[in-house]
């Protein structure tokens, strides 16, 4: 998984809580962290997990 540097700095309330919905967005499964230094939010992480069915085997 790669990462994506976005400057944060200067933007407003409306602006992180955006980049936290587009987190969000389409996550089935997993987490979504938010980390916070010196009271301002410097990472948010997102985490996704992907369920796979399991295969019935027959026998031959």
């Amino acid at each position: 998984m790669s990462a994506t540097l976005r400057d944060l700095d200067g933007q407003d309330e409306a602006g992180i809580l955006h980049e936290i919905q587009a987190a969000l967005q389409g996550l089935k499964f997993g987490s979504v962290e938010i980390t916070v230094h010196n009271g301002q939010v410097v990472q948010i992480e997102r985490k996704e997990k992907f369920r796979l069915s399991p295969q019935t085997h027959k026998p031959s």
